[in-house]
């Protein structure tokens, strides 16, 4: 069970209000702030931010 604690999987929403996620998995220890990616958004078709979501 020590896996699910140091690295959850995590949802990252799009900024850009489209609903469209992706799903990672982040390491508690190294990152303990929220997660914040620039990653490609296909409904818009543009690179936007990503955040994680609790």
């Amino acid at each position: 069970m020590a896996r699910d604690s140091l690295r959850p999987v995590i949802k990252l929403r799009s900024t850009a209000d489209t609903g469209y996620t992706y799903v990672t998995r982040k390491n508690r220890r190294s990152t303990p702030d929220r997660l914040v990616l620039r990653k490609y958004d296909p409904i818009i078709r543009r690179h936007v931010d990503f955040r994680e979501e609790r």
